[in-house]
């Protein structure tokens, strides 16, 4: 008996066919890729700060990275590293390097409190006289308050461990900019 519809089988074919390569192709199809960061990396923040002052024959160069971890939208705590370089002509030349643990605590967005524990090395070479040469440590404790918008923070910070004969800070209050991103 012939088929009354040669082309039945045709389509019977590539139907099958058809179907197959559209399981195949959908088997290919991607999966979303879960995101890269962990959830440790997406509650920090870097940040720092960079200090340049010249002028009459007195230089003054600071670089402060730092990083956070945000507990939470209130709680914040970081570390950070420091190095100053310090000259004043025919004075002297200072090199200050370390580091420190920073707090910070936001009781409303606005509002920034800090408590900041500095340890700083302080190399001091008097021109003229290496005999008068200083090197030693120096610790700070500083409480600070500042206005927040957004990544920066403006304020002032209090070192309660202020001594003026350590010829590291001028005076114990101090204003600074914070920024984290």
């Amino acid at each position: 008996m012939k088929n009354l519809y040669p082309f039945s089988e045709n389509k019977a074919v590539l139907s099958f066919v058809f179907s197959l390569f559209s399981v195949i192709l959908l088997a290919q199809e991607q999966t979303p890729v879960p995101e890269s960061k962990s959830i440790f990396w997406k509650k920090v923040q870097f940040g720092g700060g960079i200090g340049l002052s010249i002028g009459s024959g007195y230089t003054d160069v600071t670089l402060a990275p730092s990083a956070i971890y945000n507990f939470n939208k209130y709680v914040a705590l970081g570390l950070g590293a420091q190095y100053t370089y310090v000259k004043q002509k025919n004075y002297y030349s200072s090199h200050l390097y370390g580091g420190s643990i920073i707090g910070l605590f936001n009781p409303i967005e606005e509002i920034q409190l800090s408590a900041e524990l500095e340890q700083l090395r302080v190399n001091v070479d008097l021109d003229g006289s290496n005999s008068n040469s200083q090197d030693f440590w120096n610790t700070g404790l500083f409480l600070g308050a500042g206005y927040r918008t957004g990544n920066v923070t403006l304020g002032v910070r209090y070192n309660v461990l202020y001594d003026k004969n350590d010829y590291v800070y001028s005076d114990a209050f101090m204003p600074f900019v914070r920024v984290y991103f």
